[in-house]
Parts: structure tokens; C-alpha cells; sequence
């Protein structure tokens, strides 16, 4: 992550904490930034991770381990695996209230994915997935 990313990151979350929670367009914005990070360092194309949130999963090790890095920058990876009680967490802080008993549905759901699978990429990418056939209207993926 460079700088300038850097700054970015700590003012949306800065911004983000006098806040319950962000809207969903805010939400969609500050995932831009994990995105520009997670292509370049996955070198995946907008071909392939564009349409994630439309439930075009394209399964390619470099998609899948760019879900696990947006995952990671999100902060709900914890030693190399997905994390329940942080991805909880960061529904609580960051998504907006009319989405937040969606997504955790959709977590409770799909928590045991990651269980299955020990690689992290394939884990991101099927717990994803799960999360997206869950509420397709109400999946946000950058």
C-alpha cells in the first residue's frame, strides 16, 4: 500500500468513527482503494473481478486471492484465516443499517465455508460466493 492509499485508508476510517455507519455508496467508495491494491498485487483485470458483486465469480487463483486480500485489508483475516468475530465487527462499524442483519445472516451462513478449506484464496472465494447467492441485492464486493 502506498502513501497516499495509506492516508485514505486512516481518514475513511477516521470519518467513519463519530459514525454508527457508513451508507452504501460510502461503502462502495472506500472499497475502491482496497481494490486498486488487491488487482495490482493479484494482477487480476477488471474483466475478471469486475462484476463480483453481480455474482460473476470467475474461478482463477488470482481472482481468488484477490478476495482474500480485499478480505485481508478489510481486517477479517486473522492468522491466515477468515474470522467470524472480526468480520461481525466490521459489519457493526461499517455497513449501513439497512443491510446489516442481511449480512450478518449471510455470514452465519456461510461461516463453516472457511472451516472447510485451508487455503485462505479458495476460502475467501467460496465464502464470497456463499455470501453473494445468500442476498444477491444486497452483496457489496469491491
Amino acid at each position: 500500500m502506498d502513501r497516499k492509499d495509506l492516508c485514505l485508508l486512516i481518514i475513511a476510517f477516521i470519518l467513519a468513527d463519530g459514525v454508527d455507519s457508513m451508507s452504501k455508496q460510502q461503502l462502495k467508495n472506500s472499497g475502491k482503494m482496497f481494490k486498486k491494491q488487491c488487482m495490482g498485487k493479484n494482477k487480476v483485470t477488471e474483466d475478471e473481478i469486475g462484476e463480483i458483486d453481480k455474482g460473476r465469480f470467475v474461478e482463477q487463483q488470482n481472482v481468488m486471492c484477490y478476495i482474500a486480500c480485499i478480505y485481508q485489508m478489510s481486517q477479517v483475516v486473522k492468522n491466515n484465516k477468515l474470522n467470524y468475530e472480526a468480520s461481525l465487527k466490521q459489519i457493526d462499524i461499517m455497513y449501513p443499517p439497512e443491510l446489516k442483519d442481511t449480512a450478518k445472516g449471510a455470514l452465519e451462513a456461510c461461516k463453516d465455508i472457511a472451516k472447510k478449506n485451508k487455503d485462505l484464496c479458495e476460502a475467501s472465494f467460496k465464502t464470497a460466493k456463499c455470501m453473494y447467492e445468500y442476498s444477491p441485492k444486497d452483496f457489496l464486493f469491491p
